[in-house]
């Protein structure tokens, strides 16, 4: 690994996050630099002009990440703007899906037919703050938190990686209250009755990967 690669990697993080891939999908991650932004293409710099500094640095980041996870899917990078509904649109045959939180950009992707949707989220390793639970946590949920360090923010992450797997496939606007997260048995279930499956990564961040 070279001096460069070396200061855009999280080595725990990465290590960790290597059990959320399986066959025909990959995650990656990098920390974000000064000059990310730079890396966003026409079509996408052009998409987010008007957004602060850092939004534009996190975004160029993740980007980074889903191109050289193309790449390895042996996909000419291409630009990923923003669609419409503001989740990312990929070239055709790939699904993916993007995140950041203020230092680590993220990217999953996946071709093949046995995946149909994807989402990744990253939040920081710390508890959820208390005003929060209430509008995050179903009362099914909250048994769980007695026996959660984190107060409910790895449910936050999962039901964030649910919500953009299952948007593009089924159209809805969900609250947190409409997904139903079982972290014990890795699944969450949408209020319309599909269920996506659940990988989580406790690390340096808290990851949760939704996967229908």
């Amino acid at each position: 690994m070279t001096a460069s690669t070396a200061a855009t990697q999280d080595p725990r993080l990465a290590r960790d996050l290597a059990a959320l891939a399986r066959p025909g999908l990959l995650v990656g991650h990098r920390v974000i630099l000064p000059g990310d932004e730079r890396a966003l293409l026409d079509g996408e710099a052009a998409a987010m002009a008007t957004r602060p500094l850092a939004a534009r640095r996190a975004s160029g980041a993740a980007r980074l990440v889903a191109r050289a996870l193309m790449e390895q899917l042996d996909i000419a990078p291409v630009a990923v703007p923003p669609g419409p509904a503001g989740a990312p649109a990929w070239p055709p045959g790939i699904i993916g899906s993007l995140a950041h939180d203020d230092t680590v950009a993220l990217a999953a992707l996946a071709r093949g037919p046995e995946i149909r949707g994807v989402g990744i989220d990253i939040e920081p390793a710390a508890p959820l703050p208390p005003e929060m639970r209430d509008l995050v946590v179903t009362a099914q949920e909250h048994a769980s938190l007695a026996r959660d360090p984190f107060a409910g923010r790895l449910l936050f992450a999962a039901k964030e990686a649910v919500y953009k797997a299952v948007q593009p496939l089924d159209g809805l606007f969900l609250e947190f209250h409409d997904i139903t997260v079982n972290l014990a048995a890795g699944r969450a279930v949408v209020r319309n009755g599909r269920v996506v499956a659940l990988g989580l990564c406790v690390s340096t961040h808290l990851v949760a990967l939704a996967v229908v």
